[in-house]
């Protein structure tokens, strides 16, 4: 019995032992688990990492689709904008494509100039002007008023139908036709629908006179007729500041549609 209890002890020291190392075992464990908790955390920043770079992707795919959304959008504006204006297209085409009349002046002294008519600037200002040529209202006229560096004014007869001044400040925004040189234009008192028969051809830019004449026609041939006009010597008239009435008639022998 007394060598069973010292061996009894034994046994127990023994079994003692190995609980100690069984926790211990079970701390390393615990430690490594914690080590892997640390991997994993390490391992979710690289995902969140990964996750925020695919977000910038994302964003960046988004920017490409907004982009290309947005170009998808000009493209449609762009479209849609052609659409609106190509009803305006037609209409200028329409405007652009009316007969342009050309009228034949003949001076009496053999000299001849002609001009172009542009209805789409001033329809009813050219629809005037060539019943009065095919009436023959302008032969024997005379150019009254010659104004170096300004115009040559003619036209003027028997009394005619005053017509619509057919410019912007008179509420006619379609004239768009410019006063340069070799344009010609309706003459007219203060009074904005007073223009009859008389007309001026520029002799120089007179851009000030847009918007309040109406401007209708061009001198495409023959300008050179129209600027001999000026060798013939004036006198005051009692309005210009220069002399501007020819002191030998400058007569309009004829005026035709050619």
């Amino acid at each position: 019995m007394k060598r069973s209890k010292p061996l009894a002890l034994l046994l127990c020291l023994l079994l003692m032992l190995s609980v100690f190392s069984a926790c211990g075992k079970t701390k390393t464990e615990g430690t490594t688990s914690a080590g892997t908790s640390t991997s994993a955390a390490e391992a979710e920043k690289e995902t969140a990492e990964a996750a925020t770079s695919t977000k910038g992707e994302g964003d960046k795919a988004t920017e490409n689709k907004d982009a290309k959304d947005t170009k998808g959008e000009s493209a449609a504006a762009t479209e849609n904008k052609a659409t609106e204006t190509q009803p305006s297209e037609e209409g200028k085409k329409e405007t652009t494509d009316m007969e342009h009349t050309k009228v034949k002046f003949t001076m009496e002294n053999g000299g001849t100039f002609t001009m172009e008519l542009y209805p789409e600037y001033a329809p009813k200002t050219v629809e005037n002007f060539i019943k009065l040529v095919k009436s023959g209202y302008y032969s024997g006229t005379t150019f009254h008023r010659i104004y170096p560096g300004f115009m040559a004014q003619g036209g003027e007869g028997a009394d005619t139908p005053s017509i619509k001044g057919e410019f912007a400040s008179n509420g006619f925004s379609q004239n768009t036709l410019s006063h340069t040189r070799g344009v010609v234009s309706m003459a007219r008192t203060t009074v904005k629908d007073s223009a009859s028969s008389q007309f001026f051809i520029c002799y120089d830019d007179a851009t000030f006179l847009d918007g309040d004449y109406a401007a209708f026609a061009k001198v495409i041939d023959g300008m050179d007729t129209v600027d001999a006009f000026c060798e013939i010597e004036r006198v005051f008239n009692g309005i210009d500041r220069v002399p501007t009435s020819p002191v030998e008639d400058i007569v309009i022998q004829s005026a035709e549609i050619v």
